[in-house]
């Protein structure tokens, strides 16, 4: 099994174990940094909006992994639905899961499953038509 397999919004539901176990729910709304912007306003970042980045960021890879027509592209659909199970079994049992940022995350597996699949059919399909052009 390839590397490419493996889906990568597992690391940010691990990630959010890591700080939310480890440090307790009350630790998303620590602040990490706080910018002085020109409007006056004050921008602050947090361990949640870090890893609902984080999140965003490998969703947009996934999606364009799924472009792609190989065997560890199936494995890879088949291995996100799983962790979209397990997001979606700890979002409903474990109680430090009940945050809006986990939902989110649980939004975004959803996302990667729906659109794996869609896209790899249209994909496949594309490139079944361009065979037969020929």
């Amino acid at each position: 099994m390839s590397i490419r397999a493996i889906p990568l919004l597992v690391l940010a539901f691990v990630l959010y174990n890591a700080v939310v176990l480890t440090s307790g729910e009350a630790a998303l709304t620590d602040q990490i940094f706080q910018i002085h912007l020109l409007s006056g306003g004050e921008w602050k970042f947090n361990w949640g909006d870090l890893i609902l980045l984080v999140t965003l960021i490998l969703l947009f890879i996934e999606i364009v992994k799924s472009t792609f027509t190989t065997t560890s592209t199936l494995i890879d659909h088949a291995l996100s639905m799983i962790v979209f199970m397990a997001v979606g079994a700890e979002f409903l049992t474990v109680p430090e899961a009940a945050t809006s940022v986990f939902f989110l995350i649980l939004i975004a597996t959803l996302i990667d499953v729906i659109g794996g699949y869609t896209i790899g059919i249209r994909v496949a399909r594309r490139d079944l038509n361009i065979g037969a052009d020929h």
